[in-house]
């Protein structure tokens, strides 16, 4: 079954290929020219391209779970996998320990798909108008649009696995309580553009280093 649902994952990642470059050529990252780009890295000289930057082999780690959202991410893009360059695609391995979530956030310039692997997961976005939440078990696809503010908790009784595909080679993320709650944005402030207490916003400072 874990077989069937790693296959429908690399068919989700080949999908997301439509306005990539061109099949028939590549342009593998040149890493240690540049920082990424709007649109990509430079070229390394195809003399020096090997199979390895083709490949990642670190997927199948569990991700490291021990911070407050009891959340693990293991990130496969160009900065690792230098022939994702040019492709608009990328993935990533989600661990949620029992409890655990993926906070709120957003990806501005890339769709996520979700395909669940292990336990139950519980998914949402949020529109201007409505929120569509869905319960996922092993098997289970779930798409999140491009810049909706969406989420993910463990909602079973064990650990929970997902995989997900991302249609960026290098996709942002927005996490809503680090930026609020990680900098020296002024407690006033804040309660003034969310109408919270002071003393939940102190908290949530203290638990994500923030000051003011």
């Amino acid at each position: 079954m874990k077989m069937i649902q790693i296959v429908l994952f690399f068919f989700a990642l080949i999908s997301f290929t439509t306005n990539a470059i061109d099949s028939d050529d590549f342009c593998v990252a040149n890493l240690f020219l540049t920082s990424d780009t709007p649109s990509g890295y430079p070229c390394k000289s195809e003399k020096f391209v090997t199979a390895d930057d083709f490949m990642y082999s670190s997927l199948a780690a569990a991700g490291n779970t021990a911070n407050p959202f009891k959340v693990g991410l293991t990130s496969v893009n160009v900065s690792n996998l230098a022939g994702l360059n040019g492709h608009k695609l990328s993935a990533a391995r989600i661990d949620i320990g029992i409890n655990g979530s993926v906070p709120m956030h957003t990806h501005p310039d890339a769709t996520e798909l979700l395909i669940v692997i292990q336990g139950q997961i519980t998914v949402g976005f949020i529109t201007p108008t409505k929120l569509l939440v869905k319960i996922l078990n092993p098997g289970d696809v779930w798409v999140f649009p491009i810049g909706l503010l969406h989420f993910q908790f463990n909602s079973g009784d064990g650990n929970a696995i997902a995989y997900a595909a991302f249609s960026s080679s290098n996709p942002s993320i927005h996490v809503i309580s680090p930026l609020l709650f990680g900098n020296n944005l002024p407690t006033s402030t804040i309660q003034k553009t969310t109408l919270l207490d002071a003393a939940p916003i102190m908290m949530l400072k203290g638990v994500f280093g923030g000051s003011g």
